[in-house]
C-alpha cells in the first residue's frame, strides 16, 4: 500500500514537472524579474497574419508587440508567443542617452534626424510613437537622468557606458558600435558646461534643418524662444536652420544632443580699456546708409545689420560670434606712431615704418626719426574702419607716405644745420598744417616730435658736419665751464671769509658792541655839552645882565665919586693910583726899602718917597703943596688918605723896616 502510494507521488510530481517544462516550452508562463522587462514576440497570428507594413505588430499581426511586460508573472497563450527578457535603460546623473528607432515614418530628404512631434516623444510607449508620427533612425530629443522600460526591439539606446539594444541581425552590433564612437568622439554623452571663469562662448552648428540661402554665411536667429537648441523640434518650428548659428550659448549647462549639433567653445570678445570694438557684421539683413551723403568711402549700418555697425562696443566682455562678424580694436588713447627701424609702439601699427629720407638744400641726404601722436575719437572709430578697414592699413596706405612727403618738402627748403637747429619750429608748424590733413582722415593729431638728422652711417658726411658742431659746442661748454669755474673760486673766497668772519664772530660782535656803546656815550656826552653850553649861554645871559647892571650901578657910583673928588681929573688919579697899587702888589717890587733911613718928619711919620712923588704931582696939578700950612681941601684929604691905604696894602708882603734917622 505504501509503496503504491510513493509509487504515485513521484508520478505526479514527474507529471508537474512535465507540465512546468511543457508550459515553458509553449511560453504559456513566464517570469519577468522586477529589474527587467520583456519584448513580446508573437509567433503566428491565424487571424491577422504578419507585418504587412513597418516593423512592429500594431494590429494583433504577428511579430514583435509594442508592449513591453514588466516584472512578474506572466501567462500567454501556448506556442504562440516568445518573450525576450530585457534590461532596463538607466542614464546616470550628468549623463544622456541617444536613441535610434527601428520603425516608424521614413526621414524626408533634408532631414538628419527623426522628428519627434508631440504624441512621439514618448519612447516607453511604442504604440504611441508609432501613431503619432514617430520617425525611424536617430532621434532629435535625449533621454536624461533616469531609468527607462523602453522596447528594445523598436529602440537601440546609447550610452556612455552601454547600448541597449535586442539584436535582429548579426551586423548591428557593429552598426550600433559606429553611432556610439560617433557621439563619443563629439563628446554627446555628457551636457556643454560653461563657467564664467573660462570666458568663454559656445557657437552652435546645427546639423538638421533646412540649408541656408546662398547669401548667408551663417544661419539667423530663429524666431521667438526656441530652448536654445536644446529642443531640436521647437527650434526647427521657429524658423531655424542648419549650419553655423549666429546666437551663442553663455555661462550654464546645456542637453543638447551631438548628433543634432555640435558645439565650439571660442574665447568671449573683449573690448580693452582705451579702446572701442568696431563691429564688422557679415550677416542680417540688408539696411539703408546712415554715414550721410556727404561721406563717399562706405556705408554704416544700424546694429545688427550686414555691414559696420554705426554704433562701436565700448570697453567691456562681450558673447560675441567671431564667425558671424569681426570686432576691430580701435586705440582711443593717445597712441605714438614711429619712424624709425629700432623702435615699434605698443600697438605695433608701426613696426613696417623707417625714418625719412630727405634731400636738404645743401646736398645733404639725412634720414629723419620721427614720432607722431595720434588720437581717435571713439564715435568716429567706425569711420576709419569702414574707410581703410584696420588701423594698421591707415598707417601703412595713407600716413607714411602723406607724412613722408610733407618732411621731405619742409628738408628741400633748410640746409642740414638749420634743420637741426631750427627743430623746435619744424615741430610746431608741421604740428598745425599736418593736424587739417589728418583730420581729412577722422584722425586727430596731437603732436609731431622730431629726432635727430642721422646718415645712418658711421664716418659718412652728415657724421662729420655733426661733429664739427658738437666740437664747437664743447668749446663753448668749456667756456662756461671756466667762467663757472672762475666764479666758484670767487665764492670759494667769499666762503672762506665767511667762516674767518664766522671763526672771529665773537670778537667782531664785542668790538661793534664797544662802538655802539661808544657812540651812546659820545652822544650821551654831545647831549650833556648841549645842555651845559645852554646853561652856559643862560649864566652868561645872567652874568651880562648882572654885569649891566654893576656897570650901570658903578657908573653912577663913579658919577658920584667924581662928585665927591671935585672933578673927573682926581677921579682917574684915583682910578691910576688904584691900578698902580694892585701892579705893585702882584709884581712883589719892593717899592718900600727894607731898611729906611728917614729924617725927622712932620707928624711924627714919614711917607714913602714913590707915593710922596706921585701924590706931590697930583697935589701939584691942583695947586695945593703939602707941607704948607693952610689947611687941606677935604678932596685932597680923601686923595691922600687913599694914597696912603694903597701903599700901606702894597707894603704888606715885605714890611719896610723903618731906622730912625741918625
Amino acid at each position: 500500500m505504501i509503496e503504491t502510494v510513493l509509487m504515485l507521488c513521484a508520478a505526479g510530481a514527474v507529471f508537474f514537472v512535465f507540465l512546468l517544462l511543457l508550459a515553458r516550452a509553449s511560453g504559456a508562463i513566464r517570469y519577468i524579474p522586477n529589474h527587467r522587462a520583456g519584448v513580446v514576440e508573437k509567433l503566428f497570428s491565424p487571424k491577422f497574419g504578419s507585418v504587412t507594413e513597418g516593423f512592429l505588430a500594431l494590429h494583433g499581426e504577428a511579430g514583435f508587440q509594442p508592449e513591453v511586460v514588466r516584472g512578474g508573472w506572466h501567462f500567454f497563450r501556448p506556442f504562440q508567443y516568445r518573450v525576450h527578457t530585457i534590461p532596463l535603460v538607466t542614464i546616470p546623473q550628468g549623463r544622456l542617452g541617444y536613441l535610434f528607432a527601428r520603425d516608424g515614418l521614413p526621414l524626408a530628404a533634408n532631414q538628419a534626424l527623426a522628428a519627434n512631434p508631440p504624441g512621439a516623444d514618448t519612447f516607453e510607449d511604442a504604440r504611441s510613437f508609432l501613431k503619432n508620427g514617430g520617425q525611424r533612425g536617430p532621434q532629435r530629443r535625449v533621454l536624461r537622468e533616469g531609468t527607462w522600460a523602453i522596447n528594445l526591439a523598436q529602440f537601440a539606446v546609447f550610452t556612455d557606458e552601454t547600448i541597449y539594444a535586442l539584436p535582429l541581425e548579426h551586423d548591428d552590433d557593429a552598426r550600433f558600435k559606429a553611432m556610439a564612437r560617433l557621439i563619443a568622439d563629439r563628446d554627446g554623452f555628457t551636457p556643454i558646461i560653461i563657467r564664467g571663469a573660462d570666458d568663454r562662448v559656445g557657437v552652435v552648428t546645427a546639423h538638421d534643418g533646412p540649408a541656408l540661402d546662398q547669401a548667408d554665411v551663417i544661419a539667423p536667429a530663429p524666431r521667438g524662444d526656441y530652448d536654445r537648441f536644446q529642443d531640436p523640434d521647437r527650434f526647427l518650428a521657429s524658423g531655424g536652420r542648419r549650419g553655423r548659428q549666429l546666437d551663442v550659448l553663455v555661462e550654464g549647462t546645456w542637453y543638447i544632443n551631438r548628433l543634432f549639433a555640435t558645439v565650439e567653445l571660442i574665447p568671449k570678445t573683449v573690448v580693452e580699456v582705451g579702446t572701442v570694438g568696431v563691429v564688422v557684421s557679415y550677416t542680417g539683413r540688408t539696411g539703408a546708409d546712415v554715414s550721410g551723403d556727404a561721406y563717399k568711402h562706405g556705408e554704416l549700418v544700424q546694429t545688427g545689420e550686414r555691414g559696420v555697425w554705426q554704433q562701436a562696443l565700448l570697453p567691456g566682455k562681450y558673447a560675441f560670434n567671431t564667425f558671424a562678424g569681426k570686432v576691430v580694436s580701435v586705440p582711443t588713447t593717445n597712441f605714438i606712431l614711429k619712424w624709425n627701424r629700432a623702435e615699434v609702439g605698443q600697438h605695433r601699427y608701426d613696426e613696417n615704418l623707417a625714418e625719412v629720407g630727405l634731400i636738404t638744400r645743401d646736398a645733404f641726404e639725412p634720414s629723419l626719426p620721427l614720432s607722431v601722436v595720434v588720437h581717435i575719437d571713439y564715435r568716429k572709430a567706425p569711420l576709419v574702419i569702414q574707410r581703410f578697414g584696420d588701423v594698421k592699413r591707415l598707417v601703412e596706405q595713407t600716413l607714411d607716405p602723406m607724412v613722408a612727403a610733407y618732411f621731405k618738402n619742409v628738408g628741400q627748403t633748410r640746409t642740414l644745420i638749420e634743420l637741426i637747429h631750427e627743430r623746435a619750429d619744424i615741430q610746431a608748424q608741421s604740428s598745425r598744417e599736418m593736424r587739417e590733413k589728418f583730420d581729412h582722415y577722422n584722425l586727430e593729431l596731437e603732436e609731431v616730435l622730431i629726432g635727430t638728422p642721422g646718415s645712418g652711417e658711421a664716418g659718412g658726411a652728415i657724421e662729420t658736419v655733426l661733429g664739427q658742431i658738437r666740437a664747437r659746442q664743447i668749446a663753448r661748454e668749456q667756456i662756461e665751464t671756466y667762467a663757472r669755474q672762475e666764479e666758484a673760486s670767487v665764492r670759494e673766497t667769499q666762503l672762506r671769509e665767511a667762516q674767518a668772519r664766522a671763526a672771529r664772530q665773537s670778537a667782531i660782535t664785542d668790538s661793534e658792541l664797544n662802538v655802539a656803546i661808544a657812540e651812546n656815550e659820545g652822544r650821551a656826552r654831545f647831549a650833556r655839552a648841549v645842555q651845559e653850553a645852554a646853561e652856559v649861554r643862560t649864566r652868561a645871559e645872567a652874568d651880562a645882565e648882572k654885569t649891566a647892571r654893576l656897570g650901570i650901578a658903578a657908573a653912577i657910583a663913579a658919577e658920584e665919586q667924581v662928585r665927591a673928588y671935585g672933578g673927573a681929573r682926581w677921579q682917574v688919579a684915583q682910578q691910576v693910583l688904584g691900578r698902580f697899587s694892585e701892579a705893585v702888589e702882584h709884581s712883589g717890587i719892593e717899592v718900600v726899602p727894607r731898611v729906611l733911613i728917614t729924617g725927622g718928619g712932620k707928624e711924627g711919620g714919614a711917607m714913602p718917597n714913590a707915593f710922596e712923588a706921585l701924590l706931590g704931582l697930583i697935589l701939584a696939578e691942583r695947586g695945593e703943596v703939602a707941607g704948607e700950612s693952610q689947611p687941606r681941601s677935604p678932596e685932597v684929604e680923601l686923595l691922600r688918605q687913599s694914597v696912603l691905604t694903597s701903599a700901606t696894602q702894597a707894603a704888606r708882603g715885605a714890611p719896610a723896616e723903618r731906622t730912625p734917622a741918625a
